[in-house]
Order: C-alpha cells, then sequence, then structure tokens
C-alpha cells in the first residue's frame, strides 16, 4: 500500500510539473489519470517495494551527489585519456564480488558502474559482475569496493 500510495504522488507530481495547469477541472482529471494508472498497476501485480524502494528514498539522497561526482571525475578521466597525444589505455575485464543482498541492490551496483565512464557492466548474476574497464586504474578502483559498499548501504535492511 505504500508503495501504491508513493506511485500516487510521484506520478501526480510529474503530471502536474510536465502539463503546468492548475485549473481545478485539469487538475481533477490529472489526479483522475493518476489514480487509474495506479488502480491498473496495483491490479497487474507491478507494484511492490521492489519497483518502487520507499524506503531507499532518504539514503538515495545522500548517494546520488556522491554518484554524479564519481560520473565526473570519470568523465575527466575518461577526456583526459582521450585527448592525450598518445592515449593510454589498457582495456580489461574484470569480476567483481557484489555485496548487495537482494536483486535490486545487484542492479543499483551494475548501472551504477555502467553510469561512471570507462566502465561498463556486461553480465550480472547472484555471484559476481563482470565489467570492461577502459583503464588499469578503473579496475582497481572498482576492485577496492567503494561502489559496492556505498550501494550495500544504499540498499539498507530490506
Amino acid at each position: 500500500m505504500r508503495s501504491a500510495a508513493a506511485l500516487t504522488g510521484l506520478l501526480a507530481a510529474i503530471w502536474l510539473l510536465a502539463s503546468g495547469h492548475t485549473s481545478p477541472l485539469l487538475l481533477a482529471f490529472g489526479a483522475l489519470s493518476c489514480l487509474l494508472v495506479v488502480v491498473l498497476s496495483v491490479r497487474m501485480g507491478i507494484v511492490d517495494e521492489e519497483a518502487l524502494p520507499v524506503r531507499m528514498v532518504p539514503r538515495a539522497i545522500v548517494y546520488t551527489p556522491w554518484l554524479v561526482k564519481e560520473v565526473l571525475l570519470a568523465n575527466l578521466d575518461v577526456a583526459r585519456r582521450i585527448l592525450s597525444r598518445k592515449p593510454v589505455v589498457s582495456p580489461r575485464i574484470v569480476r567483481v564480488k557484489p555485496s548487495q543482498k537482494s536483486d535490486l541492490g545487484r542492479v543499483l551496483y551494475a548501472n551504477s558502474i555502467t553510469l561512471t565512464p570507462g566502465t561498463v557492466s556486461i553480465m550480472v548474476d547472484a555471484h559476481a559482475i563482470t565489467v570492461h574497464a577502459l583503464s588499469r586504474e578503473a579496475a582497481e578502483a572498482l576492485e577496492q569496493g567503494e561502489m559496492d559498499r556505498r550501494v550495500t548501504w544504499l540498499e539498507g535492511e530490506g
């Protein structure tokens, strides 16, 4: 029920921001549209804790700026490598062991890796994430496990 309420609020906020309409009639139509989508989604069984992990929101507010910083730093590193006179790349495939307990946590970790330029998650299973890294340094950073620890913290107690 908490996920359905959160989905309703999220859809209403998106509708209001996208439409910009504030007349009573259009607000009523927007609210009815949002409620209809939520009712249909609940009946289809696609609204659950994994689809909309409300419990992660407070931690996501802390995790997101850290991830954005990592993406920016990795962008600078990749740009430096590409623009240098002698590009220094040493591509490699590494397997990192995720410490997340849920499928959602492992997917968040794999997506965080892929969002960071210079690394791409190419396979995910319960025991490892296979990653293509553009450089030795990027591979070593993953193996040190800072991102893994942060995503495990984001996942929290579930």
